[in-house]
């Protein structure tokens, strides 16, 4: 039985990975902060060799006892699922919670995967989630969008290093997706146009499904999301920027910062 590991897995994309991995039958490592969400989910995957680590990845004392645990365990696969992020202008939010999500977006994710790579051996992989806004920008989300840049590019570069090695690493980027952690936020997934906004399902369905294929670094989710980047191509960097303005939920019409976060 194969073993995968999978943090922010308390809800939203992350708990429907954990659902169609344990179909195809993993053993699934569930890791967040939230112990009452783990443990409802530990229930719903059913019978197997299932388990939850109770972390906070923001806690550098948590961090390392994850770092630990997965460096003494044999894990086919991590992903890298857990981030968060705030809606509004640079100034307006608060610096503390800021360096936060560069802590949890950034630091976490290059600790986790520093630590499964030491051990990897061929047939493994490693996903790490980044965005849409990896490959674009945001106003009212600067910070946010910067971190899941570097996610994109940290994972490109993995890739190739590890590619002839024979473990695949790819850096899967999703757009707008309908899922808790607006509500959770105070916001409605409303208030992104609908053309950009894909199901949790939709999500973790072509995530699964690239993972099976292991072809591409890069992975961007959704007909839609890779057509407005292509779209982008043929824009001024200036008029796609105000583009992505218009899109975002943390420019003026959002009065006061909003944070955002795959569960944790």
């Amino acid at each position: 039985m194969k073993k995968a590991l999978i943090t922010g897995a308390s809800g939203g994309i992350g708990l429907e990975v954990a659902k169609r991995l344990a179909g195809y039958n993993y053993a699934i490592t569930l890791v967040a902060r939230n112990e009452q969400k783990l443990n409802h989910l530990l229930k719903e995957l059913g019978s197997g060799s299932h388990q939850a680590i109770l972390a906070d990845l923001c806690n550098h004392d948590e961090l390392r006892r994850l770092m630990e645990h997965i460096g003494s365990n044999d894990y086919d696969l991590l992903i890298n699922n857990a981030g968060n992020g705030h809606y509004g202008e640079f100034l307006e939010i608060d610096l503390e919670d800021q360096l936060d999500t560069m802590r949890l977006n950034m630091e976490a994710t290059v600790a986790l995967s520093f630590s499964f790579l030491e051990r990897a051996t061929r047939g493994s992989a490693l996903v790490n989630m980044g965005s849409l806004l990896g490959h674009s920008s945001l106003p009212g989300g600067a910070v946010y969008a910067a971190t899941k840049s570097f996610v994109a590019n940290f994972s490109e570069s993995l890739w190739y290093e590890y590619k002839d090695r024979g473990i695949f690493i790819m850096g899967f980027n999703p757009g707008a997706a309908d899922s808790e952690f607006h509500l959770n936020a105070g916001r409605s997934i409303n208030d992104f146009p609908k053309f950009v906004v894909s199901s949790v399902s939709e999500v973790a369905d072509e995530l699964v499904a690239a993972l099976k294929k292991r072809h591409k670094p890069r992975v961007v989710q959704g007909l839609k999301n890779r057509l407005m980047l292509f779209g982008f191509r043929f824009l001024s960097r200036a008029a796609a920027i105000k583009i992505m303005a218009c899109i975002s939920p943390g420019m003026p019409k959002v009065q006061n910062h909003v944070p955002f976060s795959t569960p944790l």
